[in-house]
């Protein structure tokens, strides 16, 4: 963050917002491939510089502050607010030379300001508001340190344990270069059930206590008083509000609130007197009052504030969407009148600060799409309105989602059964997942209820990622909370006044039975018909009437008040799945029916996702190539031999021959990269086809037209001149009829259709199975399973299909953690299909009972309980939730376990041979803690962390009391930050061409437009500081990298989890670049904690533990614990082995290092018998020539000598007894390269050393002027730092 100190900048709101301003094409940002011009991008940067000014507050030294032209006084006051020494005033305005400077203008629209003016911060009366305002940031400030919003998950605070690992002294710079003396002084031993081959998994240390959180006790109550609000008369006299407080001392006071301030008034408990006490201490400030009356409160508030401000900021800025913790210490329950204000009101805290108080959503979410567009700073404008207005709506919606199942909401149809009521409250529409009115009845009754919401969502973000001007779709928030899922929506504007049937202009309210069209609408779909491949068509209407539609026909067009184009109910945006669509009469490809399909699913609504449209469409263009090449080079061969009638039948049968190929969508390996090389006319190809989609084709000869022509059949093409692809989403959907003489074009689109479902099972399923083999997907979770599906178009519902692809593939050894990971989701997803509605927590602490623990028992409710429950349930209007629970305390762990394995083979159609916990962990290896965490993320549910014992037989693992909370699980969009985004791939792709510091410069640019749209935190601004900090490491700046890293850990804790998966990745990271800065202890700490979360997370047998394992024994290596080392290297190269089979080169290198431990501890035999192995391996794999055989047999020639010596020592020993002369060994230091460490993580050693002879070749080559062009680095250099995708869900 620029220009600022960090804590400034992030606390003004936004981090960046310090901003170059920049013009820049936005195509020309995102053109990496163009040559090395386009590259250099046309980017002109106007930097605004800063300037300072001095700041004046009352009873302070002024200080000097930097600012930027852009900022507005809003955010001086913000950091004034923030400041340990002037955080206690809320209510003040500032002035220059006597002026009052407006709130909302623009520093550099002020007259006068400019370097080194003096600002005076000027105390101002109070209002209500203002006193309300204050009151709340004062125990904003009181709460500084207190975790416990992070616990219950309230205000986007979450939590962050890396401080207490590094205990700040990540910025000390090579405190321990001085070797030796100190080194003795680092304890490296871990906790026990860190060690290889622990079978201990604690829970406890995954929240370890921070000592900064042990609470200081500033007050002991701060509460506002049952006096309020003032009468009358009292109001004349300028009071404004009572507050009732007890010290630290014990001392009971009240307090009013007036125009003037704060001071102590006569009233008690029971008796108001509103008159000053004497003395009244009237204070502008409370902080100022009490610190006059409690001088524990004085002493305490001062060092809370001096431990809040020296925090990272990274620590305590809110995140964007709340994240929740699933374990959670017992906290104490304080008295908050803050949250207990909260609660009751619809309005969330920040809207305070806004005119008009609710907030009209719709408005909000439509007007910033229309903003304008045209040049950069329009469009980070643009981007960074959408995003907050999109975050504040996903807290709303999630806030009222949870109030209409606590019934806290009452109902706009309060006369019909719960599950059929809907709910307004904050100005959005909320309704329950099921099937009301039999609206789904045909495609799946409440089922297809359940999944409608999600499709519509995915169709949402499809629409709104085409950001197509003129068309509107509703803000849309999915919640999963106690068993409910609620869909919240914004409300178009005046639609609750008319019926559906009048406001429909275009589409059907009834799946097709009547359909109107719309040409505005057509218009506008049309527009993005060609990016989310929807193809035009016809249907039939009642009148058997032709309708165009460019959409699905529940797809409807609905014209709000407001004049804005709406489209709503997206479920259907893309095209039916029918490997699970069985359709009588139609035949599936061969792929298709081989792997069991067409099966039965529990709905009809089972759609491909927009992944594997947009895969197949790709494989179907290098088809579409490769055939026109073919012909091509047939026509030339053919022209040569002036054979014409063969010509005829060779491109007939050629294409006919292709066209069966691939219309059952096999997967021959897709032409990857050079594609040219292998078939000589795709070049010739290529220009064709495009010449032929630039032009109308009139100057193409008809020769070259026919081949295009025939390519396009053959891949089934909708035009017959290029290469176009769509799908139509209404194929097959029941009650849909299509004209009569549409129907060629229908039978090409079924057979498309089954094209793409035998692709995803011949191509799209392998293609994962063969990355985890390779180990370019490496998922170490559930949720990282899931995304490794979905980004290749993979739908969970396949999940079944790809375990039983691994159990027949040879190499399954090699896949085990991916199986194990698959077997688990799938369990995990059977049981919360099976989890209940569970109005009671009670409920809960009995399904875990039953699907972890040992124990078989009954849950044992009281008897009382129940009888009183039966009463209650005969009242009506119960809250939704109120189920029978009596059922659900008989469950027993067997009936459950059983339920789970016939929901698996009915979902998933795979057999799990397990029938209880014990079995499930004994056959699939699972982890009981694993098995916790991922049921307690997935169903939201909070529980106590402390040490569980599952396999106990006399005694449930759980009791009532260790379920703290339920959370919710929300699904929603994420505006993204496009131009961020290309500036962010233009560097990586410089970065691979070799250009660090171009690189390094267009990333930093990215970091800055991110901070400008998303604030300080977000996922990517945290993969851009990984990358950030990867590069500085890569030149040499390891202090700038640890800063970057221990940014990009923090955020990656505060907004994935502390225990997510690429939040393990960062801390591995990070202690690379500590050991790098010789901060030897932290590094260990660092790597430790890694492999804690990583054993809580997947377990010890996964490959990247092979990886972690050798680092932390390199490491430890390098601070003599050779014993210790020994342990986590030869545990690496156990799993090397098993993973990467034992012939690679990986098990090579642990071979290698598992010798240098030998020979540091003088085991001479050991050593030569492991370096002999990873000489094998050399000689095989890369043959004696190679440097890295040679340097293996060098070092096999050092050791054998070194054994030599030994032993010639030893015998001299035993021959002449304790006056032997003994020679001194000569073992050779382990010179630890930091960079050899993380080999993986970064690249090879090589490569580094090649990359920087590179930079510095290219360098010299700058300097004497030559070009740069025709340069490249040996080997790219590749740094995989994809930015996360969206997840979203089937």
């Amino acid at each position: 963050i620029t220009g600022h100190s960090v804590d400034t900048a992030v606390m003004n709101g936004g981090g960046a917002h310090n901003l170059s301003e920049e013009e820049s094409k936005q195509d020309g940002a995102g053109d990496t491939d163009g040559g090395e011009d386009s590259n250099e991008q046309e980017v002109i940067v106007i930097q605004d510089t800063g300037f300072t000014v001095k700041i004046q507050a009352p009873g302070t030294e002024p200080f000097d502050l930097q600012v930027s032209p852009q900022e507005m006084v809003q955010e001086i006051h913000q950091v004034l607010m923030d400041r340990e020494d002037t955080c206690h005033r809320t209510c003040f305005s500032l002035q220059l030379d006597s002026n009052v400077l407006d709130n909302f203008a623009e520093l550099k629209s002020i007259e006068g300001l400019q370097e080194g003016s003096l600002l005076k911060v000027v105390e101002e009366p109070y209002t209500v508001r203002e006193a309300r305002i204050h009151v709340r940031h004062i125990r904003d400030l009181l709460k500084g340190l207190d975790p416990s919003d992070a616990y219950n998950g309230v205000d986007c605070n979450s939590l962050s344990f890396l401080s207490v690992f590094t205990d700040g002294d990540l910025g000390g710079v090579g405190k321990r270069k001085k070797k030796g003396s100190e080194l003795e002084q680092i304890d490296c031993t871990p906790p026990e059930h860190i060690l290889p081959g622990s079978k201990e998994r604690p829970l406890l240390p995954l929240q370890p206590q921070n000592k900064d959180w042990k609470p200081m006790q500033c007050l002991k109550v701060l509460t506002m008083s049952g006096w309020n609000p003032p009468p009358g008369n009292r109001k004349m006299h300028g009071d404004l509000m009572y507050l009732y407080m007890v010290t630290v001392e014990e001392r009971h006071i009240s307090i009013t609130a007036s125009t003037r301030g704060f001071y102590l008034n006569q009233s008690t408990t029971y008796t108001f007197n509103p008159k000053p006490a004497n003395p009244s201490f009237l204070s502008h400030s409370l902080v100022e009052l009490l610190s006059q009356i409690s001088p524990a409160f004085k002493k305490n508030f001062t060092a809370l504030q001096k431990k809040r401000v020296q925090r990272h900021p990274f620590e305590r800025i809110a995140t964007p969407f709340q994240v929740y913790s699933w374990t959670a210490p017992q906290v104490d329950h304080t008295m908050d009148c803050v949250r207990a204000e909260d609660a009751y009101t619809s309005r969330l805290g920040y809207e305070e600060h806004i005119p008009g108080q609710t907030r009209d959503w719709n408005e909000e979410l439509q007007t910033t799409r229309e903003l304008a567009r045209k040049n950069l700073p329009d469009r980070l404008l643009r981007e960074r309105a959408i995003f907050k207005v999109h975050s504040d709506f996903a807290a709303a919606a999630t806030r009222g989602s949870m109030a209409v199942i606590d019934g806290n909401v009452m109902a706009i149809n309060p006369g019909e059964e719960t599950r059929m009521q809907m709910f307004i409250w904050n100005n959005i529409f909320f309704s329950l997942g099921f099937d009301v009115r039999d609206h789904y009845r045909e495609l799946g009754g409440d089922a297809a209820a359940h999944a409608a919401p999600t499709n519509d969502l995915n169709g949402v973000r499809a629409y709104g990622a085409v950001d197509v001007e003129g068309l509107y779709t509703l803000g849309t928030v999915v919640v999963d909370y106690r068993g409910y899922r609620v869909t919240a929506q914004s409300i178009i504007p005046g639609i609750l006044e008319r019926e559906q049937e009048q406001s429909v202009i275009y589409g059907s309210i009834d799946f097709g039975k009547t359909v109107v069209s719309h040409g505005k609408y057509l218009e506008l779909l049309e527009r993005t018909s060609r990016p989310l491949k929807v193809q035009r068509h016809n249907v039939l209407n009642e009148k058997d009437e032709s309708m165009e539609l460019c959409s699905s026909v529940e797809c409807k067009g609905i014209i709000g008040n407001d004049g804005r184009h709406y489209i709503l109910d997206l479920l259907r945006t893309f095209p039916p799945d029918l490997n699970f669509l069985p359709v009588e009469g139609e035949e599936l490809s061969p792929e298709s029916v081989r792997q069991g399909f067409p099966r039965q699913h529990r709905h009809r609504l089972a759609c491909l996702r927009q992944e594997l449209i947009e895969a197949f469409v790709e494989h179907r263009y290098l088809l579409f190539m490769k055939m026109a090449a073919l012909q091509l080079m047939q026509q030339k061969a053919n022209k040569e031999s002036k054979l014409a009638t063969l010509t005829e039948n060779k491109t007939d049968s050629s294409a006919t021959t292709t066209t069966n190929a691939s219309q059952n969508g096999e997967c021959e390996s897709p032409l990857e990269g050079k594609a040219e090389d292998i078939i000589p006319g795709l070049a010739q190809a290529k220009e064709l086809a495009e010449s032929l989609a630039a032009e109308d084709g009139s100057g193409i000869d008809p020769k070259s037209r026919e081949v295009v022509l025939n390519a396009c059949k053959a891949v089934g093409s909708i035009s017959n001149t290029s290469f176009d692809i769509r799908f139509n989403p209404d194929i097959f959907s029941p009650g849909v009829r299509f004209p009569e003489d549409s129907a060629d074009d229908i039978q090409k689109q079924k057979q498309l259709l089954k094209d793409a479902g035998a692709f995803m099972v011949s191509c799209q399923i392998p293609s994962l199975v063969k990355d985890c083999l390779d180990h370019s997907a490496l998922p170490m979770d559930g949720a990282t399973l899931t995304e490794a599906l979905h980004q290749r178009g993979i739908n969970v519902r396949y999940l079944g299909n790809v375990l039983a692809f691994v159990d027949q593939t040879p190499a399954k050894a090699q896949l085990e953690h991916f199986y194990r990971i698959g077997i688990s989701e799938s369990l995990l997803f059977c049981t919360t299909e099976l989890s209940p509605l569970l109005a009671y927590h009670r409920m809960y602490f009995h399904f875990l009972n039953c699907f972890l623990s040992s124990f078989d028992a009954v849950a044992h409710l009281p008897a009382d309980e129940l009888v009183s429950r039966r009463k209650n349930r005969k009242r009506r209007n119960r809250v939704p939730g109120g189920g029978d629970n009596t059922a659900w305390a008989s469950l027993t762990p067997s009936e459950l376990w059983k339920n789970i394995v016939s929901e698996a083979q009915s979902y998933y159609h795979f057999t799990l041979h397990c029938e209880n916990a014990d079995q499930g962990v004994e056959k699939y290896s699972l982890q009981k803690i694993t098995l916790l965490r991922e049921i307690s993320i997935k169903a939201g549910i909070q529980i106590l962390i402390k040490e569980y014992n599952f396999d106990s037989r006399h005694k449930p693992a759980f009791t009532e009391e260790d379920i703290l909370n339920i959370f919710p699980v929300v699904k929603h969009v994420n505006p993204k930050a496009s131009d961020a985004f290309h500036f962010f791939q233009s560097g990586q792709a410089k970065v691979q061409q070799g250009y660090l510091k171009e690189g390094c410069e267009l990333i930093n640019e990215a970091l800055n437009l991110f901070n400008n749209v998303y604030g300080a935190m977000h996922v990517e601004i945290c993969a851009c500081l990984r990358l950030l900090a990867r590069l500085n490491y890569i030149m040499g700046d390891h202090h700038e990298a640890l800063s970057n890293q221990q940014k990009a850990v923090l955020m990656s804790e505060r907004v994935l989890g502390v225990e997510h998966p690429n939040t393990i990745q960062e801390y591995m990271h990070l202690a690379l670049y500590c050991f790098a800065n010789g901060q030897l202890s932290t590094a260990l700490k660092l790597l430790y904690r890694a492999r804690y979360l990583m054993l809580m997370v997947c377990g010890e047998d996964h490959p990247e533990m092979a990886l972690l394992d050798s680092n932390i024994g390199l490491v430890l290596h390098g601070v003599m614990e050779y014993d210790l080392s020994l342990r986590f290297l030869e545990n690496s190269l156990a799993i090397n082995s098993k993973y990467h089979g034992p012939r690679s080169l990986k098990v090579a290198l642990s071979h290698h290092l598992v010798a240098r431990v030998y020979e540091s501890k003088a085991e001479f035999r050991s050593a030569l018998q492991q370096e002999k192995e990873g000489y094998t391996i050399y000689k095989n794999q890369v043959g004696e020539a190679h440097e890295k055989t040679k340097e293996s047999s060098e070092y096999l020639k050092y050791l054998t000598q070194q054994a030599v010596a030994l032993q010639r020592t030893m015998n001299e020993i035993y021959k002449n007894g304790s006056n032997a002369s003994i020679m001194p060994l000569k073992v050779r230091a382990l010179d630890i390269n930091p960079c050899g460490i993380l080999t993986h993580s970064l690249c090879s050693q090589k490569d580094l050393e090649n990359l920087k002879a590179e930079v510095q070749r290219r360098q010299q080559l700058q300097e004497s002027g030559k070009s740069v062009e025709d340069l490249t680095v040996d080997g790219p250099l590749e740094l995989e730092d994809k930015i996360p995708m969206d997840v979203n869900v089937d």
